[in-house]
């Protein structure tokens, strides 16, 4: 159903549709996949969540559907000098509760961002760079940042504007209550209910284009044949990740149409490069190794080495994937031609092993969500399959994703497979977030899960985040992408391709961030 999808980059299929009756013009559910763990817009840098913040808050800087930076609540930005930034807001915005956004709240929302408790996964890796906020005069701010910093309007499209009246002591739960739910985007919170549903309805102040949906209902339906039966019953009348099994049929209901998108998620494998023994690691006979196989790089491109990603293509994905020996998709900064995904080398991969001292292989466990991405535990079983030809025996922990992140950020497992979406649209995201340093003061290594550090990959990053020339930070990306990649700290395997399924009367469009915006369907 998907062949020739994989060949595709930003490309988008959009569908005709027929027309709604006059209730559903006022309300569109839709079917999500992943639970929504928080609406506490700093709370988790996760996907799910983001994608239901942006309908309620608004960020200085926005991406349109083709993941180009444009105007937010930032009218325009330039820098000033090679360490500060002037971003002109825009006026007349008001907040959710009537109240004026200003550059106050830009301060305060910023400063917020490294104080929230608990968080899974923080957003300071886009904060870090930033020395301090000034304010100019209620619409014009001026951000200093610690050395020249390209990416900082880029960083800033990551990052929700919240009012400063909400004060220093705002938790999570006051969001998730609805209570601090104030921002100013097109949908205003009604109601939050973590697992079951959200409910959203249209700001009509709202200071960009006004949305066609009166209200939005978002349920959690993390099971695909639920989430399809839903759609088919018109309990919902959109769902996100189809399930690659379902679209043949999705596609022959005269009731519905498809839309499909390259995403820029990476899949990936995750290593335990540093610690001796590993947690996971034993030997046949299931005894601990002292010596953990996974610090030594000849072990980890065995491992990449033995696996058929384009076999988990066709038969796991039914082609709903686009195979990649690197961090980020074709046509985004970062991606090299130089980068070549290599064939699968069963032979090599056994005389790597050997080379190492493990010619008799050793067992492993391989961790991952089994509710996140596309088929992700079918690819798990798959992997662990194609790792026993030369001979390293998988044991199999499949977590739903609520269990499994926390987990895996903290650094607690031998061998992982996680995904990673760049917020920046470029390989900054992958490289500042998985494979820099870890660095609390720059925000680097935030979601370094393995103690991966190469001090030549860290030195190509900072100096890519300075240069506001594009084809030279360019060039600096790809660099440090194929310094990191040689290391095989990580083994890339995929980039997903996004289906939705939409019930006639909707119109979307679908975006390689994977985002599902309700502010932006058309409905007839």
């Amino acid at each position: 159903m998907f062949k020739g999808i994989a060949a595709k980059t930003l490309g988008v299929v959009v569908l005709t549709f027929g027309v709604l009756s006059a209730s559903q013009s006022q309300t569109v559910t839709v079917g999500l996949s992943a639970d929504v763990t928080s609406v506490d817009p700093h709370y988790h840098l996760y996907s799910p969540n983001q994608s239901i913040a942006d309908h309620v808050f608004s960020r200085l800087v926005e991406r349109s559907d083709q993941l180009r930076l444009v105007p937010g609540l930032a009218l325009s930005w330039k820098p000033i000098d090679p360490l500060t930034w002037e971003f002109q807001l825009r006026p007349n915005v008001t907040f959710h509760d009537g109240s004026a956004f200003t550059a106050e709240d830009v301060v305060f929302s910023l400063g917020r961002v490294g104080q929230v408790k608990d968080s899974p996964g923080p957003f300071t890796v886009y904060t870090k760079e930033i020395a301090s906020v000034t304010i100019v005069d209620p619409l014009t701010v001026r951000f200093k940042t610690h050395q020249p910093h390209a990416l900082l309007p880029s960083d800033l499209s990551v990052l929700p504007i919240i009012p400063k009246a909400l004060g220093p002591s705002v938790t999570t739960a006051d969001f998730n209550s609805g209570k601090a739910t104030i921002g100013t985007g097109p949908y205003k919170l009604v109601k939050f209910t973590r697992g079951d549903r959200i409910e959203l309805v249209r700001n009509e102040a709202y200071w960009g284009r006004k949305p066609q949906a009166q209200s939005l209902v978002f349920k959690i339906l993390t099971n695909d044949a639920s989430r399809v039966a839903a759609l088919l019953s018109n309990d919902v009348q959109v769902i996100d990740a189809v399930p690659v099994a379902d679209v043949k049929r999705l596609s022959d209901n005269p009731d519905v149409s498809l839309v499909q998108r390259l995403s820029t998620r990476l899949i990936f494998l995750y290593f335990d490069t540093t610690r001796s023994p590993s947690p996971f690691v034993t030997d046949k006979e299931g005894k601990p190794l002292a010596s953990n196989p996974l610090k030594d790089v000849r072990v980890r491109k065995a491992i990449s080495k033995a696996i058929d990603r384009e076999l988990v293509r066709a038969r796991i994905m039914d082609g709903a994937s686009r195979p990649t020996a690197q961090l980020m998709i074709p046509g985004l900064p970062g991606y090299s031609e130089a980068l070549k995904l290599e064939p699968v080398d069963i032979d090599g991969a056994k005389k790597l092993l050997a080379e190492a001292g493990y010619a008799g292989g050793f067992n492993l466990t391989l961790h991952g969500p089994n509710n996140r991405y596309v088929q992700d535990d079918a690819i798990l079983q798959t992997v662990a399959q194609m790792l026993s030809r030369v001979g390293i025996a998988i044991k199999v922990e499949a977590l739903p994703a609520a269990v499994f992140f926390p987990r895996n950020n903290r650094g607690e497992f031998s061998f992982s497979m996680s995904g990673w979406m760049p917020d920046s649209a470029d390989a900054s995201s992958p490289l500042r977030a998985i494979l820099a340093t870890k660095n609390r003061e720059k925000g680097f290594g935030a979601f370094n899960a393995n103690g991966y550090s190469n001090p030549k990959v860290d030195e190509l990053i900072e100096a890519a985040m300075g240069r506001l020339n594009d084809a030279e930070r360019d060039k600096l990306l790809q660099e440090a992408t194929s310094l990191a990649l040689a290391d095989q700290p990580i083994a890339p395997l995929h980039h997903q391709v996004n289906v939705w399924a939409a019930r006639k009367g909707v119109r979307l469009t679908g975006r390689s961030d994977e985002r599902t915006y309700g502010f932006e369907f058309m409905l007839k």
